[in-house]
């Protein structure tokens, strides 16, 4: 059983891949593409140190760059397809954890709150305090620091999302809106701790466009959020058709 659902999970996880990287090659590459050409216009009129700074391990996107941008549009949906896979199975983990323990018992409707808790957990949280930058924001001298404090918001993200569902689950004898009250106010706890305590980072470069790094940080969202919800849309959708099969075969009878 834990096999089919783990399979269900990877295909599921398999196809949202690819919708979130359709969304993100038609809204977020063009954002991308100005940005590389706001980093190359700066490069073209710096000084000669910056230019020699350049060759010796700066940015580069154009024809000279590692991968070309043909290569980086094809890695992006080769990447989402992968993240996909290894998310739907943990995400099926995950669900055959929690069912029949936690959370709605219609199996669809389970894997469509687990999607959107695990968005609210591992995306949005983090997003909050350290939204995504487009090329040229950030000093590639900060990027392990970086690194490290996205992964504590990560983490903060899911004991958030598991504390208010915990908190929810021992309030059941309360009236529906004091479970649900209790149970925001504990996920939202740490998330302001951490949006008080984690140090920001703010590397914006002066006279940047608010409006491209608007766009993009949306469309760097909006990329997540395709993946979630198609993830808990074609989970749901296979769990009600593996319900439905399991319905249609008649019981055998004893000989």
């Amino acid at each position: 059983m834990i096999t089919r659902l783990v399979v269900r999970g990877m295909l599921a996880g398999l196809l949202a891949g690819l919708l979130a990287a359709v969304f993100a090659y038609t809204v977020g590459e063009p954002r991308i593409e100005q940005a590389i050409a706001l980093e190359e216009a700066a490069a073209s009129s710096a000084s000669p140190a910056a230019h020699s700074h350049e060759d010796s391990g700066g940015h580069s996107h154009g024809e000279d760059a590692l991968v070309s941008r043909g290569g980086q549009r094809f890695g992006l949906f080769l990447a989402l397809a992968l993240y996909g896979l290894a998310v739907g199975g943990l995400f099926a983990l995950a669900y055959a954890a929690v069912r029949g323990r936690a959370g709605p018992r219609s199996e669809p409707a389970l894997a469509v709150v687990l999607a959107a808790g695990a968005f609210a957990a591992v995306v949005l949280v983090p997003f909050l305090k350290y939204p995504a930058n487009p090329p040229a924001v950030g000093d590639p001298g900060t990027i392990g620091q970086r690194t490290t404090l996205y992964l504590v918001a990560v983490v903060i993200g899911i004991l958030a999302v598991a504390a208010g569902a915990a908190t929810h689950r021992y309030a059941a004898r309360s009236e529906p809106w004091r479970r649900w009250l209790a149970a925001g106010a504990a996920a939202m706890l740490p998330v302001i701790a951490a949006w008080i305590l984690l140090p920001g980072i703010e590397e914006v470069p002066q006279g940047f466009p608010a409006d491209l790094l608007w766009d993009f940080r949306i469309a760097s969202l909006g990329t997540q959020a395709v993946f979630w919800l198609g993830m808990g849309a074609l989970f749901a959708l296979a769990c009600s058709f593996s319900r439905t099969g399991d319905a249609a075969v008649p019981p055998r009878t004893p000989v």
